[in-house]
């Protein structure tokens, strides 16, 4: 599996971080565990010109890169549906998701490098987490295989850049549940509730 030259992404949200040791996927549990992170980028309308300069630079090279990957593997003849890896946010109802703004999965069965903002190697796994801004090396490459094909990105290195607010990764509740009829509404003293206990 031919893979590109490393590229460096600008600044992204961690998410889903399993950069310390490998995680089997849910929705494949027979598959080979791997490291992996999901890197969420801000929405185009919260871009500051310099950032988005370099979020532009960053899209223009992975798009070559994976143009390259599709003419290796297939040649003229690309097969239709390919899997790519860039996705919309809005697709997941996740803590710190945003719909409208770009996010992709990067995993690798070797352990990632791993750095603080000094370059010092991240031993302590509580300082690297979900909700961390960080940037990292990815490579690009085309896969076909099980009937499934698309391109994959390859995570190499990380770099912490800052803490942010850790996120869960959970579901929110307002998307899980609906409201309670007749929620929100005191309890009658005497109907049998917890006032009762204190009359």
């Amino acid at each position: 599996m031919a893979e590109s030259e490393n590229i460096m992404t600008p600044e992204f949200r961690a998410s889903f971080a399993h950069v310390f040791r490998p995680q089997a996927n849910p929705a494949n549990p027979t598959a080979e565990a791997k490291y992996s992170l999901a890197c969420l980028f801000p929405h185009p309308s919260k871009m500051t010109p310099a950032y988005k300069k370099d979020y532009d630079a960053f899209v223009s090279k992975i798009k070559a890169a994976i143009n390259k990957a599709v003419a290796d593997k297939w040649g003229a003849k690309k097969p239709a549906n390919l899997r790519m890896p860039f996705r919309d946010q809005g697709e997941k109802t996740f803590d710190g998701y945003e719909a409208g703004a770009v996010w992709f999965n990067a995993s690798s069965k070797q352990k990632p490098g791993l750095v603080d903002p000094a370059n010092n190697d991240i031993i302590d796994e509580a300082a690297f987490y979900s909700g961390v801004y960080a940037r990292a090396t990815i490579r690009v490459y085309a896969y076909d295989a099980a009937g499934n094909r698309g391109v994959g990105l390859g995570l190499q290195n990380i770099q912490k850049l800052r803490d942010g607010e850790p996120l869960s990764g959970r579901l929110k509740a307002q998307d899980e549940f609906e409201p309670v009829a007749g929620a929100g509404e005191p309890e009658a003293v005497g109907s049998g509730g917890a006032m009762d206990l204190l009359s």
